[in-house]
């Protein structure tokens, strides 16, 4: 309990700090008679803000996603209604991983009406955090950077000095590696409090609403999953709950439900973040995935990679799901939208089971319409942009998602079989992405060498996988899929398989990128079977810096949205 206490004190200053804050702008309305919740002095007023946030708030995109609920009986309005209130106290869990004081400053802004209060409020909402994305994480308000361990580790502590006590204390490595636990520390001892422990206050009554959701459910595969799941919740071992969730067949109603994603441990790379969406399946378009299930084992088997390093995904499950989220939460609802996504995460797992791949169709819809398509009018040669499509780039997603799963399970490395993640450290994230992103093209081009797929597509498929790049590189390398990208881009220009014209938009050459794309996923593929974090380091080092000339092109997108920001039709909370 003392290294809980530690913890929460180093952040008494910041919360010390806007409560008087606070305290000056009451006072200011009561020498003024204006209201804090009007137009009145902004309770940021001395808070460093940056002077173009009022330019950065329409890179998001504002976008309704709606639930139908006419659609659907009296009795699976109520079963929604619950998975909403159960993801909403897993919401509560990720302001506390991302930014505990960005999330006390959130609530303090929360009765203002002063445009600069509501700028900057709503701008923390977008990022769960003070820490802009699009600005290599530097912060928007305040001027503390932001912590490379985020609310996962103790201000300050280095990585290594983890590794130097984990060397001393060997016994120790496991529970602070651990992906579902938080770091103390207390003097010189290192500790980790499991997750169920640090956010059982969040994670009792999620459990709770879990399990009434499984009492209102008509599928008993779905409750099953559901009160596993809540079990899992309370002991963090997710192990049974994930292979009840690949087991369900076509389900109506699905539920992501879990510390999944490790993108934003920056200091080891292994914390997971909670993330949930609730999902409602569109049987049309997820039986059109059918045709990528039935080739996956041997696509796995075409890969650039020595037989040892690609296990055999013959027999195993790969689910696959194409559904509209009206509700996500978590690390599903800010920052980066994702448009897809395969898990579980775990290596065991995917031995056993495989894992399922989920395509979210409303969020698909946006991005295609919102973001992808008019970023490539503007960056790419007019030919060749008419060829992106929102066809092509579900295509790419779908073989993206498929590749997640693909590959080595585990890396091989001088202390034996290593979980990749732990491995490649940091540079995980931005590797797997990137290999799912380039695995996925080799396999699209696999697929149509089979004739699986129409050899005319292959122009369309590259060009939207293309124009994917030039909307996902404007993130920056701050984030995982944008350092990725700008690796893939610099890597193909440097292949010249994309070439930037005179004109100052940038051409593919469709004859080079079969060769570029093979040959960059053999490398990907091969620093994960092997493990070797220091050549992931520097090839992403030398790879991801973004040319001044593609800087100038994407300037004639600037008016085109970053990303959207969804707006759902439940009431969003936070305590």
């Amino acid at each position: 309990m003392v290294s809980v206490k530690i913890h929460w004190m180093k952040h008494l200053g910041l919360r010390i700090s806007l409560f008087l804050i606070l305290l000056f702008a009451i006072s200011i309305s009561a020498q003024t008679g204006k209201s804090t919740t009007t137009s009145g002095a902004a309770i940021t007023a001395s808070m460093h803000v940056a002077p173009d946030i009022d330019q950065r708030l329409p890179k998001f995109r504002r976008v309704d996603m709606p639930f139908r609920a006419d659609a659907y009986t009296p009795r699976e309005r109520k079963m929604v209604s619950k998975l909403v209130d159960a993801c909403q106290h897993l919401e509560e869990i990720y302001w506390r991983q991302m930014d505990p004081d960005g999330l006390t400053l959130y609530q303090t802004l929360l009765s203002s009406k002063n445009p600069q209060d509501e700028a900057v409020r709503r701008y923390i909402w977008i990022n769960a955090s003070r820490f802009d994305l699009l600005d290599g994480d530097k912060p928007f308000v305040g001027t503390d950077p932001m912590p490379p361990g985020r609310g996962f580790y103790p201000v300050g502590l280095a990585r290594e000095q983890i590794e130097a006590f984990v060397k001393d204390h060997p016994e120790k490595k496991d529970e602070i590696y651990s992906s579902t636990t938080v770091v103390r520390k207390d003097g010189d001892q290192i500790d980790a409090l499991p997750y169920h422990v640090a956010y059982r206050s969040f994670l009792e009554p999620a459990a709770k609403d879990l399990r009434e959701a499984a009492n209102l459910s008509d599928d008993a595969a779905f409750a099953k999953y559901l009160r596993l799941r809540a079990d899992a919740l309370l002991n963090d071992d997710y192990f049974a709950s994930d292979l009840a969730w690949l087991d369900l067949k076509d389900p109506k109603f699905d539920l992501i439900f879990a510390p999944y994603e490790t993108y934003d441990d920056d200091l080891l790379g292994v914390k997971a973040t909670y993330g949930t969406a609730v999902l409602i399946r569109n049987d049309e378009q997820s039986k059109k995935l059918a045709l990528f299930q039935k080739y996956v084992a041997e696509i796995q088997d075409s890969l650039p990679l020595d037989a040892e390093d690609r296990p055999s995904k013959h027999g195993l499950e790969t689910p696959m799901e194409v559904a509209d989220a009206p509700f996500r939460s978590g690390d599903l609802t800010h920052g980066y939208q994702a448009v897809a996504d395969n898990l579980p995460n775990d290596p065991r797992v995917h031995e056993q089971k495989g894992s399922k791949k989920l395509f979210f169709k409303n969020f698909m819809d946006a991005r295609v319409s919102y973001i992808i398509l008019p970023v490539a009018h503007h960056v790419m040669r007019p030919d060749q942009a008419a060829k992106v499509t929102g066809e092509g780039y579900l295509q790419s997603t779908i073989m993206h998602e498929i590749c997640h799963g693909l590959g080595p399970a585990f890396s091989r490395t001088g202390m034996g079989k290593v979980s990749i993640r732990e491995a490649i450290g940091p540079a995980y994230s931005g590797l797997e992405e990137a290999k799912a992103d380039v695995v996925g093209m080799y396999s699209l081009k696999w697929l149509i060498d089979h004739q699986i797929l129409p050899k005319e597509k292959l122009e369309e498929y590259y060009a939207s996988y293309v124009g994917g790049i030039f909307r996902t590189v404007r993130f920056g390398a701050a984030e995982a899929h944008g350092q990725a990208e700008m690796m893939e881009f610099n890597y193909l220009l440097e292949n010249g398989a994309i070439s930037r014209e005179k004109s100052g938009r940038y051409a593919i050459d469709y004859t080079k990128m079969p060769t570029a794309i093979a040959s960059l996923a053999k490398i990907l593929l091969d620093i994960e079977a092997t493990g070797d974090r220091s050549r992931a380091e520097a090839w992403f080092k030398k790879y991801d810096v973004m040319p001044d000339e593609l800087v100038a092109t994407l300037k004639l997108a600037s008016q085109v949205p970053v990303d959207i920001d969804p707006v759902f039709s439940f009431h969003e909370t936070l305590k």
